[in-house]
């Protein structure tokens, strides 16, 4: 598929997957058409590529990081046991980061209970604000 496609398809933008091909995150064939600039042709794998990459991200890792576990999977670098490792601390971060959301959005609905009636008694405090 070309890049019009593989943009609709993934809902990134052209410019962030040029860039993500350039950063050798996606691997997409090239054409002879275009001349100068030849066509980039996506696949499936592409496509699955970048949802691993979208993943990567919303875990917290940089495009580097990204790039680089991609690489050593690929490579064989990265057994499963390893790999294992990775996601069950990223999980241990995402069990952390949505405990400490619950706890913000305790402190929300006790701020608007407190002003719904009235700002009477003490306003709810949120201790160990980060």
């Amino acid at each position: 598929m070309l890049i019009s496609e593989f943009v609709r398809r993934t809902g990134l933008a052209r410019e962030t997957v040029r860039y993500y091909v350039r950063f050798g995150l996606l691997r997409p064939q090239t054409t002879q058409k275009g001349g100068r600039h030849p066509y980039f042709m996506f696949t499936e794998d592409d496509v699955h590529c970048a949802d691993v990459i979208r993943v990567g991200q919303a875990l917290g890792l940089s495009l580097r990081e990204i790039g680089e576990l991609r690489k050593a999977r690929r490579s064989g670098d990265l057994p499963r046991k390893k790999r294992l490792v990775l996601m069950k601390d990223q999980l241990a971060r995402l069990e952390a980061k949505s405990a400490e959301l619950e706890r913000l959005k305790t402190y929300v609905r006790a701020k608007i209970a407190w002003q719904q009636h009235g700002e009477k008694g003490d306003e709810p405090m949120l201790a160990g604000m980060k």
